[in-house]
């Protein structure tokens, strides 16, 4: 496990996440999820999925009673994949920036900045998510499964 989350601090050390806000609006995550998970662009500006959609749980909680921090928010969770995962946010407000939390599998919990760049609030409508940690920056593209 910790190979796993050492290979990934490595990755993102010397990548971006640029795939979603190309200046010349040709970036693959432009207009809709094309590479749809977590993922990274790296310095050769190909996309990199870390955990692919398929092996991601997204819930979205429009609720202030049942959502993360006792606010509407969502949850993205990979508990099947090789790097188990747990986010959580309540920034899912178009163009919105705060604050998530995530726990990848060595179960320590980092606070990361995050800014919604498409807000989805149905079953199979799609959640992007720019995610950064320190110089670190990845993305999620995800599908929502559940709205709770």
């Amino acid at each position: 496990m910790t190979k796993t989350i050492y290979l990934l601090l490595v990755l993102c050390l010397f990548t971006s996440c640029n795939n979603d806000d190309d200046a010349n609006n040709d970036a693959t995550n432009q207009t809709q999820c094309n590479y749809q998970g977590f993922s990274y662009l790296d310095n050769n500006n190909n996309d990199q999925t870390l955990i692919a959609e398929s092996e991601l749980n997204t819930q979205f909680f429009p609720n202030a009673s049942n959502g993360p921090y006792g606010a509407p928010g969502i949850e993205i969770a990979s508990s099947t994949g090789a790097t188990p995962l747990f986010f959580t946010t309540n920034v899912i407000t178009l163009n919105d920036t705060g604050t998530g939390r995530i726990t990848l599998n060595n179960g320590n919990e980092e606070i990361v900045t995050v800014t919604c760049q498409r807000a989805g609030t149905a079953v199979g409508e799609e959640i992007r998510l720019d995610v950064v940690y320190g110089s670190i920056e990845v993305e999620f593209c995800v599908i929502i499964d559940q709205v709770l």
